[in-house]
């Protein structure tokens, strides 16, 4: 696709986050059984900002997996959380699960194999070091080229910004059909694409969970395009969804 030449530099700042020129086989996309270190496998069932309160979340069990240091940083109104659990510090391979709390229980929902950023996770995230960032993130915002699944996740549907430039390859050419900004150094309630970065650009920003495409990313989170559909069908603002996702050694912590 080609546009003109002011909204493509837009779009490469936009996406430099997730821009990636490598390629690889694809994963398969169906829910499967949690491979984590504590609690149930799950399976799929019937049933923000970018910072979050560091009260614990009174009462409640721990989402497997999850430390102290971020299980304090899940808001206590948060009942969803997209948990991503990745397979070691310098690795692009994750999975991510959804959490749902009932009662004083966090239940899974359904969980999928993902990739992260292509060196792994960091702690200090910089534009260009090609790690995603550990920590609990709100998730409020939503869009792609295609059109709305059916969300309740305010929804920006946009065949221009959110088309991936021609020369990142065939594999990459359908990354941001669908997308859910992380907000990670960005204004909630602004679309994925704004550019606004409040914590200045070398922190990096455009972080999203989008389409997998087989291989790591440049920081961002990517599963099945199923695994996208459900989650967008599936978080409900009025229930505060948050993402908590890091290496296990960092989600530990």
């Amino acid at each position: 696709m080609t546009v003109a030449v002011t909204a493509f530099g837009t779009l490469l700042a936009t996406l430099s986050a997730c821009g990636t020129d490598a390629s690889g086989p694809a994963r398969a996309g169906g829910a499967t059984g949690f491979r984590g270190q504590a609690g149930p496998s799950p399976t799929v069932s019937s049933a923000a900002s970018t910072a979050v309160s560091a009260a614990p979340t009174i009462g409640a069990t721990r989402i497997p997996g999850v430390g102290d240091r971020l299980g304090r940083q899940i808001p206590p109104d948060s009942s969803q959380v997209v948990a991503v659990y990745g397979e070691g510090e310098d690795s692009p391979d994750s999975t991510v699960v959804l959490y749902t709390r009932e009662g004083p229980e966090w239940r899974p929902v359904a969980d999928w194999p993902a990739h992260n950023g292509r060196n792994g996770w960091t702690t200090d995230h910089h534009m260009g070091d090609e790690r995603s960032p550990v920590g609990v993130f709100g998730l409020s915002d939503a869009g792609g080229v295609l059109d709305d699944p059916g969300t309740l996740l305010s929804y920006d549907q946009d065949a221009v910004a959110y088309a991936p430039p021609a020369d990142w390859g065939e594999a990459h050419q359908h990354d941001f059909d669908y997308v859910i900004a992380i907000d990670y150094n960005r204004l909630p309630g602004t679309p994925p694409h704004d550019g606004t970065r409040p914590e200045g650009d070398d922190k990096g920003g455009g972080i999203w969970l989008h389409l997998d495409h087989g291989d790591g990313t440049s920081a961002c989170v990517s599963v099945s395009k199923d695994a996208m559909e459900f989650l967008l069908r599936t978080l409900d603002p009025a229930q505060h969804p948050v993402m908590v996702m890091g290496d296990r050694a960092a989600l530990r912590a």
